[in-house]
């Protein structure tokens, strides 16, 4: 049996995260999502709150038909104890799937399985970019799955969006 880790900010959860645990997965008897910065919301990068993430997620997720868990994993700012911090608030597993350098040395250095999946069209789906969208009003509801849509409706997270970066004046037009 093997659990896997993988863990994300997912400001939001999007299509390319999506594309990579569905990969993890085929390889995963049961998936462990990290929400990391978990205790950073309500800023430009980081709009929402981990109980929103989770939503996000949980949401995406519903038809995996695998153990998954999903816990929010706070930010500690102390690296070399970070894979212990991480250890401590997530089930045991085997491996951990990351492209984050940091995450890939600091796991390796503690002797754990760590891959690289593929990232699945980067340039277009990264949480910058969806947010930016967001907020210049432009479409940004097929870069994210359904659920996703849902949540940030229901949460009213596009004025949310809005209103943290009304001031960058980056979007033509406003």
């Amino acid at each position: 049996m093997i659990r896997a880790l993988y863990i994300g900010r997912f400001q939001p959860y999007h299509n390319g995260h999506h594309y990579v645990i569905n990969q993890i997965a085929q390889e995963a008897d049961e998936l462990i999502i990290g929400i990391g910065s978990a205790q950073m919301s309500h800023e430009p990068a980081d709009p929402f709150t981990a109980g929103e993430r989770v939503l996000m997620i949980t949401g995406a997720l519903q038809d995996l038909h695998k153990p998954l868990y999903v816990i929010p994993l706070e930010d500690i700012n102390r690296n070399v104890l970070w894979v212990s911090h991480v250890r401590a608030m997530t089930p045991p597993f085997h491996r951990i799937y990351s492209g984050n350098p940091l995450v890939i040395r600091l796991f390796h250095e503690a002797g754990i399985e760590v891959l690289s999946p593929a990232m699945y069209e980067r340039a277009t789906l990264s949480g910058t970019k969806i947010r930016d969208l967001i907020a210049c009003d432009k479409p940004w509801e097929d870069f994210v799955p359904p659920a996703v849509v849902r949540v940030i409706q229901e949460i009213d997270g596009i004025s949310r969006i809005r209103a943290l970066n009304q001031d960058d004046g980056d979007c033509p037009g406003r």
